[in-house]
């Protein structure tokens, strides 16, 4: 009898012992950021919930943790995509509140949406979005209030440059705009482009699509009715992006893009800037509300830092595009 009491007391010793290496917060063994206290260093848990995969998003994404990575912060990440699926969209956003994580990443504006409708207490940072305001994201660029910030995709000069660029040196006036009606942020950017258009003679031509697959047919819609074409960051069109590309290219129709990745893919032109370093500056606003407390009410809403002039001598080529000599000087080329 003794002996078997001996036998199951060493038997919940060691379950004790197992029991004492699980569980509890997760940390690492690195006295970063500690101040010298525990001598360990919590580890975040930061849901990444993003409406599409696109080359922008994912640059965007990239950015944001390499932020992260070289603000010395430990960080364990669930990345959710919602394949431009809204219910899926919403249901991701519920289950990062549900899981408890530290903080939300959204990148794009419907994933801002579904995670500022899932929470109002998790600290929110965005990136990808064009207009903050305009998505009742925030109260204000300056003064975000709430529990959401972050940085837009939207800088104040690209739609007006590439309106103007469109005016001087594309023959026509007509100019086709493939676009998703149901984004909020594609709505806006309409909206700025028919501003810009203000005082020249330029006019839309929309085709509006509800999913990707709709993108081609609308395109094709559009051929002999546009003189260009200008996709602006519409989530929904720029992930099926090629099917846009191959119709301008067999139509010789001039495709203008609203960023610098959708140049690289086959667009001719777009006044952008880099996805990644906006989301790297989210990044940034990220660890001052993990590392330093700071509040998203207080972080005021960044523009992009940098814009230039890109065109892609190929697809010039393609769409029958003769470069201008004029363009040497204000443009960055690649082939």
């Amino acid at each position: 009898m003794g002996q078997s009491i001996r036998r199951f007391a060493a038997v919940c010793a060691a379950g004790f012992l197992l029991l004492g290496g699980c569980g509890g917060a997760k940390e690492t063994g690195s006295s970063q950021g500690s101040g010298g206290k525990s001598g360990k260093e919590k580890t975040y848990k930061i849901g990444v919930t993003q409406i599409v995969e696109h080359p922008s998003l994912d640059a965007a994404r990239k950015g944001f943790q390499q932020a992260l990575k070289d603000k010395g912060l430990s960080v364990e990440y669930d990345v959710q995509i919602a394949q431009g699926d809204q219910s899926n969209n919403q249901t991701i956003a519920n289950n990062f509140v549900s899981d408890g994580v530290d903080l939300i990443f959204a990148n794009s504006t419907p994933s801002a949406q579904a995670a500022l409708n899932a929470t109002k207490d998790i600290p929110i940072v965005f990136t990808s979005v064009t207009d903050p305001v305009g998505a009742q994201l925030v109260q204000s660029m300056e003064k975000p209030g709430g529990n959401v910030t972050g940085t837009t995709d939207t800088h104040p000069e690209a739609i007006p440059k590439t309106v103007q660029f469109i005016d001087k040196y594309i023959k026509g006036n007509r100019v086709g705009m493939v676009y998703n009606a149901g984004e909020q942020n594609s709505v806006a950017q309409i909206e700025q482009v028919k501003k810009a258009m203000q005082g020249t003679d330029l006019q839309i031509v929309p085709a509006s699509v509800s999913t990707s697959a709709e993108v081609k047919q609308a395109t094709e819609s559009l051929v002999g009715k546009v003189d260009c074409l200008y996709i602006i960051t519409d989530n929904t069109v720029v992930s099926a992006l090629e099917s846009v590309i191959q119709v301008a290219n067999e139509h010789d129709i001039p495709l203008f893009v609203g960023e610098l990745d959708s140049v690289k893919r086959g667009g001719f032109a777009a006044y952008g800037f880099d996805y990644y370093d906006i989301g790297y500056e989210a990044g940034e606003m990220a660890a001052q509300i993990l590392q330093d407390g700071k509040k998203p009410a207080d972080l005021p809403v960044q523009y992009p830092q940098k814009l230039k002039l890109v065109i892609n001598k190929k697809a010039a080529q393609e769409m029958g595009i003769k470069l201008n000599p004029e363009w040497d000087s204000i443009a960055e080329y690649i082939e």
